[in-house]
């Protein structure tokens, strides 16, 4: 039998080969004639699979959204699966950032996207917060995570000493920055992940009802 003139394509292959597009050369960079292109076909192949642009970029993004780990609710106290959670999210999207402003849209009809929403908002009510408020949670983590996940601060300062030397006093040391900038970056999203979860434990106090203390955890992140 003659072996095929083009490669056999599957759904996969489209999603990864967009998905390594993207994250190489942004949203701006991912063309469907780029796409084609990298897999060694020729577009109207693409079309088989998928019947639009947006229905490939649905699909990355929903495999990206898939790699969170959601299993903590309804399992561990609803503080602890926020935290663990947020950390999972972040790691998903911090992984493929260029494609976080296409995620922040919501989840559209995304399969997994739609299923991590269902189980946050599931776990939070099943834990008693009042609906409206599982929902308010639900979206600020999702600012809170995208945010973080969509640039580097500590990479957002040049290495260059003399910079800051002598119009900025208190920024002596912002040159070092980018050379710990998984410390500095993860550090500051794990404060802020903790100080929020302390707030709403304080809301969920005031409005719904004493909690128990948590137990101590090992600092996994």
């Amino acid at each position: 039998m003659p072996r095929p003139r083009q490669a056999l394509l599957s759904r996969q292959r489209i999603v990864e080969a967009a998905a390594a597009i993207i994250d190489a050369d942004g949203l701006e960079g991912f063309s469907t004639r780029r796409l084609a292109a990298d897999l060694g076909v020729r577009g109207p192949s693409l079309y088989n699979h998928f019947a639009t642009k947006d229905e490939i970029l649905d699909a990355v993004a929903d495999s990206i959204t898939g790699q969170v780990d959601v299993s903590f609710f309804g399992h561990v106290d609803w503080r602890e699966a926020l935290r663990r959670w947020g950390h999972s999210y972040r790691a998903a999207l911090a992984a493929h950032p260029h494609i976080v402003p296409y995620l922040a849209r919501g989840p559209g009809r995304r399969p997994a996207a739609l299923a991590m929403a269902d189980a946050v908002y599931g776990g939070l009510v099943e834990a008693g917060w009042p609906p409206a408020r599982a929902t308010h949670i639900g979206a600020l983590m999702r600012y809170f995570v995208a945010g973080s996940a969509l640039g580097s601060f500590a990479r957002g300062f040049v290495e260059d000493p003399g910079l800051y030397a002598e119009q900025y006093p208190h920024l002596t040391q912002a040159h070092r920055l980018a050379e710990h900038q998984q410390r500095v970056d993860e550090g500051a999203f794990a404060l802020g992940l903790d100080a929020l979860i302390d707030g709403l434990s304080r809301t969920y106090e005031r409005h719904v009802g004493p909690l128990p203390p948590l137990p101590p955890v090992a600092d996994a992140y």
